[in-house]
């Protein structure tokens, strides 16, 4: 049975980037989260090429006790990464780690508030030119 009362870790999960700036946006998704819910344990992790890798903070969070942790994919769809990697690595992580239950949330880019903001995003832009 999990325990319903004690709140999930929150793993943010974005896929990374060579380039350290590209990185800067889901910072900022994270220092917002983390202003607006100080009660929730929340972490930003990559897929590639940035620290910490998923499998890594997946490995630290089942180390040091996690009972619950939910991860939200930062993505746009649900490509190769959502279906294939992210799931293998939490397999993998449940395996050293069995007590400690992982959801994965669908991709950002499915949810009606971000579609919403993205089609005003671009309604936005066309009335600039």
């Amino acid at each position: 049975m999990i325990e319903t009362t004690i709140p999930p870790h929150i793993l943010l999960l974005a896929h990374g980037s060579r380039q350290p700036d590209w990185a800067r946006p889901f910072e900022a998704v994270l220092s917002s989260l983390r202003r607006a819910r100080p009660d929730l344990s929340v972490e930003l992790a990559y897929l590639e090429f940035m620290q910490p890798t998923l499998r890594a903070a997946l490995d630290t969070a089942g180390a040091g006790g996690c009972r619950r942790l939910d991860i939200v994919p930062l993505f746009l769809g649900a490509g190769g990464h959502l279906l294939r990697d992210i799931p293998q690595a939490v397999r993998e992580v449940q395996t050293r780690h069995p007590k400690m239950h992982v959801r994965v949330a669908p991709a950002a880019g499915e949810c009606p508030n971000v579609i919403e903001a993205l089609a005003a995003y671009a309604q936005q832009c066309a009335g600039d030119g």
